[in-house]
Order: structure tokens, then C-alpha cells, then sequence
């Protein structure tokens, strides 16, 4: 998302350097959403790999639908509102791929829950995309257990992607993770780092930092480091998808997947954001 124009508005080349550098140290899934850069980030994305074919067979693409957005670059659009119908979602696919240069998705997700959505139709869309070899996987993002138990019974729900941190504990506790746990569903922590975590001097953020702080300098490693081993803790598995720009953080996400927090780090960090001790 902040590759493109609602971020550093790469150059190809930049896209082609940042694409390279993660994949040479093993990162290989990106993740995207049609409306980012009002619709634009994923033809720019797709732009390297046109000009380089042999990436796409290296990597995983991730993109997300169902999201319509008021923009110049979708003047038929009267209101931002959600859209899931079968049309929708074929015709985001294909552009998609047309944006990507490329004949197949990874990984397609829901967006967000649509009040209209009828799971059902999705589906029969889902089961039609696969046999056509259009996706791979089929997901959510930001659904309620109980929304994504509606669209299961009719269809396999491989990933969740969801606001996951140690500043938003939500989905410790509303079941989401639980859920991903039970039927092995693969749990995606977007804004991993906490959003507004290193912005907003906040109590609750001046806690959690000067936590994170101390362990940094216990496992000698960096804060970054500390705050997506907190996610790696989880027996769910979480994977954090990260939106930095800057490479030099990329490898810090990377060395994370080293760090095991012990328990009681773990609850050091969790005590830290709710600014109390556990029951």
C-alpha cells in the first residue's frame, strides 16, 4: 500500500530493487488490495514484473476486493460502499491480473464484511475462480468469527488477515485467532508494528516502548525486532504483513522469526498495552 502513491510512489525501478532485495532473503509474499493508490498500485507493482518475467514464478501475490472507492479513477462510483456480488469480484480478478501481468492470483480476500454479502454466491464465484485456475486461495480480512463462520459453511477459508499488534489485542480475546487455530486458518497481522505506536506519545505507547526497550536490549536486538516476536509468540502462527518502505525494516521482520519471547516477555509487553496486570 505505501509503495505506490499513497506512500513513496516508487519508481519501477525502485519496485524492482525492493522486489529483488525481499526475495533474496526468502520474503516472497506481496501483499496488495485493488483500490490501493485509488486503484493504481498494482499496475505499478505489476510494471516489474512485466519488465522482468522470471519474478512472478518467485513470489506469492496477495489482493483483496469488494472495497469501492471514491475516485477520479472510478467515476461510476456515486458513494464509497462494498460490493461482493459475483460481477464484482470476477471482474476485480480479472483486472487484477491484467494489472499484474500475470494469469493467476495466490491469494484473493473479502476485503471488508459487506452487509449484502451472500455466501452462497461467493462461493460458487470462489469455486468458479479456482477451477479456472484464476486463485489459488480464497480469504477475509477484518471479518467477525461469526461472519466468517457464514461464508465457511459454503466455502474454505484459507487466510484471515486482521489488525493484529501489541497496541490492538482484540483478536487474543474475540475468538478471531482461536478460530484461525480451529480450522486452520491461516492468521495475517496487518499494522504488526502497532499503529501509531512510534507517533503518538500516548501513555499506553510510552509504556509499551519502554517495555519493548529492555527486551530489545535483553535478546540484544532492536525494538522492531521485539514487537513482531510478541506476534510470533502466538501458537497461531500469526503472519505480520508489514507496509514499510524501508528495506533496512525488512530485515528486521526478518529477524524476528528468530526471537522467541518467553512467556513471561510475552506478558511483560501484554501488561505494558493494557496498562494492568492479567486476572
Amino acid at each position: 500500500m505505501r509503495w505506490g502513491v499513497w506512500g513513496e510512489n516508487f519508481t519501477t525501478a525502485q519496485y524492482e530493487k525492493i522486489i529483488n532485495q525481499c526475495l533474496e532473503i526468502g520474503l516472497t509474499q506481496f501483499d496488495h488490495a485493488d483500490i490501493y493508490g485509488h486503484y493504481t498500485t498494482e499496475a505499478d507493482f505489476g510494471n516489474a514484473l512485466k519488465s522482468n518475467s522470471s519474478l512472478r514464478g518467485k513470489m506469492q501475490l496477495i489482493t483483496k476486493t469488494g472495497i469501492q472507492m471514491l475516485t477520479p479513477n472510478r467515476p461510476n462510483h456515486a458513494i464509497k460502499s462494498y460490493n461482493t456480488s459475483t460481477q464484482h469480484i470476477k471482474d476485480s480478478v480479472e483486472k487484477s491480473l491484467s494489472n499484474f501481468h500475470t494469469d493467476y492470483i495466490d491469494t484473493l480476500l473479502i476485503h471488508r464484511p459487506d452487509i449484502l454479502l451472500d455466501p452462497i454466491a461467493v462461493a460458487e464465484c470462489v469455486a468458479d475462480l479456482k477451477k479456472e485456475g484464476k486463485i489459488k486461495s480464497f480469504g477475509v480480512s477484518n471479518f467477525s468469527t461469526s461472519q466468517v463462520e457464514l461464508i465457511a459453511k459454503h466455502t474454505n477459508i484459507e487466510h484471515h488477515q486482521v489488525e493484529i499488534s501489541v497496541t490492538q489485542l482484540a483478536s487474543f480475546n474475540d475468538g478471531v485467532l482461536d478460530q484461525c487455530q480451529l480450522k486452520n486458518i491461516s492468521a495475517q497481522a496487518w499494522s504488526p508494528w502497532g499503529n501509531g505506536l512510534f507517533t503518538e506519545k500516548t501513555e499506553k505507547n510510552i509504556r509499551i516502548l519502554s517495555v519493548a526497550e529492555e527486551l530489545a536490549a535483553q535478546y540484544e536486538t532492536g525494538v522492531n525486532e521485539i514487537l513482531l516476536a510478541f506476534l510470533y509468540a502466538h501458537p497461531a502462527n500469526i503472519v505480520p504483513v508489514i507496509g514499510t518502505t524501508q528495506f533496512e525494516r525488512i530485515i528486521q521482520a526478518k529477524a524476528a522469526m528468530n526471537i522467541s519471547l518467553t512467556t513471561e516477555d510475552f506478558y511483560k509487553l501484554w501488561c505494558a498495552s493494557t496498562g494492568a496486570e492479567v486476572a
